[in-house]
C-alpha cells in the first residue's frame, strides 16, 4: 500500500503538469522505444530550440493530469512507454521536429496529441507537420509578389518606351 507522502507528490506531480497542460499549445504523445540517450539528448537539444518541453512520465500521471482539465480523448493512447511533448508556443516547430525525428528512427512513433485545443490522430499531425513553416509561406509569398511587381514594372516600362518613340 501506498504511503500519504508518497500519494501526496504524485497528487502534486499531476497539478503541475495539469496546470502545464492547460497552457499548452501542442500536446504530443510518442512511443520512444529503441531510441538510445544519444538520440532523445538530441532531440530534447531540437525540441528545447523551439521553447517545448520533452519528458518521460508515467501514463497514469499524465492521464489524470488531462483528465484533470477535462480531457480524455487520449487515454487510449497511454498504453506501452509514452513520452509527451509540451509546447506554449507554436504547435507547427515542435511537430516538424518530432516528425523528422521519427522519420529517421525506425521505432520512434508518435501516437497523437492535441493542438489548439483539439485532438488529433498520428496522420493529422503527421500532415500538419509535412506543411511549410510560417517563414517559408512568407517567403514564397513575397517572392510572388515581388515576382510580380517586376513584371508589372518591365511591362510599364515597355509602355513608356513605345509612348516617348511615337511622340
Amino acid at each position: 500500500m501506498a504511503s500519504n507522502t508518497i500519494i501526496k507528490q504524485k497528487e502534486e506531480e499531476v497539478k503541475k503538469l495539469a496546470e502545464k497542460l492547460k497552457d499548452a499549445t501542442v500536446i504530443l504523445l510518442t512511443d520512444y522505444r529503441g531510441i538510445n540517450v544519444e538520440d532523445v539528448t538530441k532531440l530534447r537539444t531540437d525540441l528545447r530550440n523551439t521553447n517545448t518541453e520533452y519528458k518521460v512520465i508515467k501514463n497514469n500521471i499524465i492521464k489524470r493530469a488531462l483528465n484533470a482539465n477535462g480531457e480524455n480523448g487520449l487515454d487510449e493512447l497511454l498504453e506501452g512507454p509514452t513520452a509527451i511533448v509540451i509546447g506554449t508556443e507554436d504547435y507547427l516547430e515542435p511537430s516538424k521536429v518530432i516528425y523528422n525525428f521519427s522519420k529517421t528512427n525506425e521505432f520512434y512513433k508518435i501516437k497523437g496529441g492535441i493542438i489548439d485545443g483539439k485532438v488529433m490522430t498520428a496522420e493529422e499531425i503527421i500532415t500538419l507537420a509535412k506543411l511549410p513553416s510560417r517563414q517559408d509561406l512568407i517567403a514564397q509569398l513575397a517572392g510572388a509578389l515581388l515576382g510580380n511587381i517586376s513584371k508589372l514594372a518591365v511591362a510599364l516600362d515597355a509602355v513608356r518606351g513605345q509612348k516617348e518613340a511615337n511622340a
